[in-house]
C-alpha cells in the first residue's frame, strides 16, 4: 500500500516537473519550434493510440489515420455549427471517435492479424473519398479550425503558435496521465493477458471480446484526441491531411518508440517531426530542393524501421533496460551458485 502510494506521487511529481519544463520552454523558442512542438504533442497522443491498442491488447490498426481524421472534423464540425468553446471541441472529438471505435471494435473482436489489418487499412483508404462527398464536410478544400488568439493577459509578445504549443502540451500531459494510469490498472493487466494468451485469458475469467472492445474504444478516442490538436495546429481538416501515409507514419513511429511500452513514445514523435527538416536541409545543401526532399523522408523512415525491427523489435527503452538488466541478472545467478 505505501509503496503504492510512493508510485503516485512520484507520478504526480513527474507531471509537475513536465509541465514546468514545458512553460519554460516555450519562452526560449520561435514561432517555429513553437509550431514543430505542438506537432510532437500531436505525434505522442496519436503513437501512444496505437501503443495502447497493439502493444497491450495486441489488435493490429494500418488504419489511425481515419480515426484521427473523425477527431480532427469532429472538433472542427462542433465549432462551426454548436459554437462551442476550444475544450468543449477536443471533449466531442474523444466521445465521438471513441463511439466510432467502439462500433469499429465489435468488428475488431471477431477479426484478427491480417483480417483487421486489412480492414483498418481499407478505412483509411476510403475516408478522405467519403468525406469529399459531403457539402457540410468542405469537399476537398475542407473546413476551418480556428482555436483563436491568446488571452491578452498572456502579454502581446504570446504568439499564436505558442498559445496552440500550450494548448497541445497541457492536453498532452492530462492524456498521458491518464493513459498511464489505466495500464497500470485491472484493464491495463487484463489487456496484457489477452496479448499473451486468449485462451489462458478466458479461463482466467477475462472477457476477451469486452477487453479488446474497450480497447479499441479508448484507443480510438486517444487517436480523437490528437486530430483535434492537429487541426488546430494546421487551421484546417481537408482530405488532404489524412493521406494513407500518416497511417503508416503513425504505425513506424510506434514501432520506433517501441510498441509495447510509453517509455519511448517522445522518440517516436520527435523523429516524425525531425525527419523532414533534417531532408529538407540534406537537400538544400545539395542543391536539390525538389526530388531529394519529396522521397529521402520516406527512405530514412524505412532504414530506421528496419534497423529498429531488426536491433531493438521491442523498442529502444526496453532494448536499454534489457541491457542494463542483464548484469544484475548474472551477479544474481553467480550469487545463487556461491
Amino acid at each position: 500500500m505505501h509503496k503504492l502510494k510512493a508510485n503516485n506521487i512520484t507520478r504526480i511529481f513527474a507531471f509537475l516537473f513536465l509541465a514546468l519544463l514545458v512553460y519554460l520552454l516555450s519562452n526560449h523558442i520561435d514561432e517555429w519550434r513553437s509550431f514543430q512542438g505542438a506537432t510532437v504533442m500531436f505525434y505522442v497522443v496519436a503513437i501512444a493510440s496505437i501503443i495502447l491498442l497493439t502493444g497491450y491488447s495486441g489488435q493490429i490498426s494500418l488504419g489511425h489515420g481515419a480515426l484521427v481524421a473523425i477527431g480532427s472534423y469532429t472538433a472542427a464540425l462542433t465549432q462551426i455549427y454548436l459554437h462551442q468553446p476550444i475544450w468543449m471541441c477536443f471533449v466531442a472529438s474523444v466521445l465521438v471517435t471513441a463511439l466510432f471505435g467502439a462500433f469499429l471494435g465489435f468488428a475488431a473482436a471477431r477479426l484478427s492479424g491480417p483480417y483487421l489489418a486489412g480492414t483498418t487499412l481499407a478505412l483509411a483508404v476510403g475516408l478522405p473519398s467519403i468525406a469529399n462527398q459531403f457539402r457540410i464536410l468542405g469537399g476537398e478544400q475542407g473546413i476551418n479550425f480556428d482555436v483563436g488568439w491568446p488571452p491578452k493577459s498572456l502579454g502581446a509578445d504570446f504568439t499564436q503558435y505558442k498559445w496552440f504549443f500550450w494548448i497541445s502540451a497541457l492536453a498532452t500531459l492530462i492524456a498521458m496521465w491518464w493513459l498511464h494510469n489505466i495500464l497500470r490498472s485491472r484493464y491495463g493487466r487484463a489487456w496484457r493477458a489477452v496479448h499473451k494468451n486468449e485462451v489462458a485469458a478466458e479461463l482466467a475469467g477475462i472477457h476477451v471480446g469486452r477487453a479488446k472492445v474497450l480497447a479499441f474504444t479508448l484507443s480510438a478516442g486517444l487517436a480523437g484526441l490528437a486530430g483535434a490538436l492537429l487541426a488546430m495546429t494546421m487551421n484546417n481538416v481537408s482530405p488532404s491531411v489524412f493521406p494513407l501515409y500518416l497511417s503508416l507514419s503513425l504505425l513506424t513511429g510506434a514501432v520506433l518508440s517501441g510498441v509495447t511500452t510509453l517509455g519511448g513514445v517522445m522518440i517516436g514523435a520527435v523523429t516524425l517531426v525531425a525527419i523532414p527538416e533534417i531532408a529538407t536541409s540534406v537537400s538544400s545543401r545539395w542543391g536539390d530542393s525538389g526530388n531529394l526532399a519529396t522521397y529521402l523522408p520516406n527512405l530514412v523512415v524505412s532504414v530506421l524501421l528496419l534497423l529498429t525491427v531488426f536491433l531493438a523489435p521491442r523498442g529502444p527503452i526496453e532494448k536499454f533496460r534489457a541491457h542494463r538488466s542483464t548484469p544484475e541478472r548474472i551477479s544474481q545467478t553467480k550469487s545463487k551458485a556461491q
